[in-house]
């Protein structure tokens, strides 16, 4: 699947959107196949679902991850 990403970070945040269609904004992440992307969740948040958000960007082309940086 390809992916496109951006990726924004703040001190108690991040907020990664990744998108299966080009977009003027995003940057090419690659052409990744399930479990590449399963080693990218795992990466950025390693007690994230990875099977439900791997479903939801199959089926809406499109996944917004919203990660609290813990103190």
């Amino acid at each position: 699947m390809k992916i496109w990403k951006t990726d924004t970070q703040t001190p108690t945040h991040r907020l990664i959107k990744l998108q299966c269609e080009m977009h003027s904004d995003y940057t090419y992440f690659g052409d990744l196949n399930d479990d590449k992307i399963k080693d990218f969740f795992l990466e950025i948040q390693p007690e994230m679902n990875v099977e439900k958000n791997l479903k939801l960007l199959h089926y809406f082309g499109y996944l917004h991850l919203f990660i609290i940086h813990k103190k």
